[in-house]
């Protein structure tokens, strides 16, 4: 943990300023030790280097301890890089119509960073402090990944309790969460318990799963991962979901994809279901591809929302 970390930690009960006690430093950086609250006398344990504000004095609750369990194993088993400048074209996707030069001299939060990618893309596109949050093991693989990019920090979290400055006190112009408010317990409280972190000025980037046009997912999918994958050992699906991607992959590469890339191809774009999405897919290695099956078949809760809601 950075020592400037410091000047933006608040006590998540109370939004009083934390001390610091550290036990071992490397450099400057603060690798174990602990953070305290002169108020509400809690203590957050630092370790290998983060801030850990979900622990066993401040659980996470409900479902949401199983899903950050699921996905703290994902991202520790699917944690290898695949490249930058993938991870950037990746991004825009996620969020377009935002450019880069959007993120330039500002305080970011990366809420539910997994790994860390898209916080490695948001210092390489000038943000003046990066905070990678998430509320389950990946922190460790989010750390590693963020090591030569010391304007991040790396945080464990919980969504609803987070140990940021709120309202007029905000320090935050801007949040993005990719993935993730699908997946708690009360998908309109975390993006509540977020936007009191931003400031007047600050905005907001979240993409969730979409109801409209996937009743096969929602009717189909769905049942079977809440009644079936998403109860299996974690080391099971991994070889259920890699299974799956051995017959789907060949599909993309040598169907959905030259329909997207060779033009006397192009009628087949017509035919072929969910064409946008599965012809994004085939860029990519078998790889990224078996991390994408096992993310739709891991989370024990994931809803799929109406846009109505959405823009309410």
């Amino acid at each position: 943990m950075k020592p400037i970390l410091l000047s933006y930690l608040v006590c998540p009960t109370c939004q009083q300023n934390l001390e610091c006690v550290a036990t071992i430093l490397s450099n400057i950086d603060i690798e174990e030790g602990f953070l305290f609250c002169n108020i509400c006398h809690k203590q957050v344990p630092i370790i290998r280097g983060i801030p850990r504000f979900v622990n066993d004095d401040q659980p996470l609750q409900g479902e949401n301890i199983n899903t950050a369990h699921a996905f703290g194993w994902e991202w520790q088993t699917f944690q290898v890089l695949h490249g930058l400048e993938q991870y950037k074209a990746q991004f825009f996707d996620w969020i377009y119509p935002i450019q880069s030069k959007f993120f330039e001299g500002k305080i970011i939060l990366d809420a539910g960073c997994g790994m860390g990618r898209f916080s490695i893309v948001s210092s390489e596109f000038g943000a003046k402090t990066v905070f990678a949050v998430d509320a389950s093991q990946a922190v460790d693989v989010a750390k590693q990944n963020l090591e030569n990019y010391p304007n991040t920090h790396v945080i464990q979290a919980d969504i609803h309790n987070l140990p940021f400055r709120t309202r007029e006190d905000a320090q935050v112009d801007f949040i993005f969460s990719i993935g993730v408010l699908h997946h708690l317990d009360n998908p309109q409280q975390g993006f509540n318990d977020l936007i009191r972190h931003l400031k007047l000025s600050g905005s907001i980037f979240f993409w969730v799963y979409g109801r409209e046009n996937n009743d096969w997912l929602v009717n189909i999918i769905n049942p079977i991962r809440t009644q079936l994958t998403s109860r299996l050992p974690k080391s099971v699906l991994y070889v259920l979901s890699g299974l799956m991607t051995l017959g789907i992959h060949p599909i993309l590469k040598l169907v959905y994809r030259p329909a997207n890339d060779i033009s006397a191809l192009a009628w087949l774009k017509e035919l072929l279901p969910y064409y946008d999405y599965l012809a994004w897919l085939g860029q990519f290695q078998f790889r990224h591809n078996h991390h994408v099956i096992f993310d739709h078949l891991v989370a024990p809760v994931a809803f799929y929302l109406h846009r109505q809601d959405i823009e309410k």
